[in-house]
């Protein structure tokens, strides 16, 4: 999926876990097929996994990141209202690969799909009640930092025309620069609030139609509140993305905030994952295909 891309084989994973975490070796070692776009996962037996970072860095700086995945982690674990990963191991390089790794608790549940829900009132409503009390969790003074998204929307524009020019014959590409333009434009008065920030299908856990965990949870930090209502345009069609914006309160602004960060994460996905992750190029259209038709937007 990446120019700078690490592999890593079973036997790789069966050999670092027998050399740096014994406590383990007799444990069975299965790698997972995911849709996941940062690392590689194996299971380790019925209650962890072993997550290698996929692209290329430097091992004392991703050493860093990964001690401060560690605290986020266990500070969204504290504030969630469904069970969700922690750090238990950080793993050093070894038999090939070159980085850091991590050992991570492993949560039950069916990883979501853009459609596996879609229609469910019921996780709209554990999506709402999990945003409400991530919310309600102190910044401690924080503010958000860093390029990434939940900041200014407007910092997005030259990504977002980049990635238009390189779906043109993909996607809608007028209708998306015009959403865009008008979307991402929308004021903000409201202050941080602490955010999963990547809420997409692939790291939401659901059972029987109800919320089972949460994946994926070391970005935890302050960011615009809009940030986290991806989540609907990713997974809910029109009424239960209503229900939620419902039981969140949300007003029109901080709606359509929103709906340009889902904007700006999906436009991405369609063009660079389209030959090497297909699940997540589809996620992009979906999610997009959603914000198009939404009649409570306008543009």
């Amino acid at each position: 999926m990446h120019e700078n891309q690490v592999e890593i084989g079973q036997a790789d994973v069966e050999r670092l876990v027998r050399e740096q975490f014994p406590e383990w070796a007799r444990e069975p070692i299965v790698p997972l097929r995911t849709s996941a776009t940062t690392c590689h996962i194996f299971r380790i037996g019925p209650r962890l996994a072993a997550r290698f970072p996929m692209q290329v860095a430097d091992p004392g700086d991703l050493r860093s990141s990964l001690e401060a995945e560690r605290t986020a982690l266990a500070e969204f674990a504290a504030s969630s209202t469904v069970p969700s990963p922690t750090t238990v191991a950080i793993g050093q390089p070894g038999s090939g690969y070159p980085m850091p790794w991590t050992v991570q608790t492993w949560i039950d549940g069916d990883v979501a799909t853009p459609s596996s829900a879609q229609g469910s009132g019921l996780l709209a409503q554990d999506l709402a009640e999990l945003l409400l009390q991530l919310r309600a969790a102190e910044t401690r003074g924080r503010r958000f930092s860093g390029g990434g998204r939940g900041g200014d929307l407007s910092v997005h524009d030259e990504w977002v025309e980049y990635c238009l020019t390189r779906s043109e014959g993909m996607l809608p590409v007028s209708q998306v620069r015009a959403a865009w333009k008008t979307l991402r434009a929308t004021p903000r008065t409201s202050p941080d609030v602490m955010a999963h920030k990547d809420l997409t299908p692939a790291n939401l856990l659901v059972a029987d139609g109800r919320l089972a965990g949460v994946l994926d949870a070391g970005g935890f930090g302050p960011a615009d509140p809009a940030l986290d209502l991806v989540v609907g345009w990713h997974v809910l069609d029109r009424g239960p993305r209503e229900l939620l914006r419902s039981r969140l309160s949300v007003d029109d602004d901080e709606w359509r905030r929103g709906a340009a960060w889902a904007l700006q994460q999906a436009v991405g996905l369609v063009w660079y994952y389209e030959e090497s992750n297909p699940s997540m190029s589809e996620l992009g259209r979906s999610t997009l295909g959603r914000i198009l038709a939404a009649p409570d937007l306008t543009w």
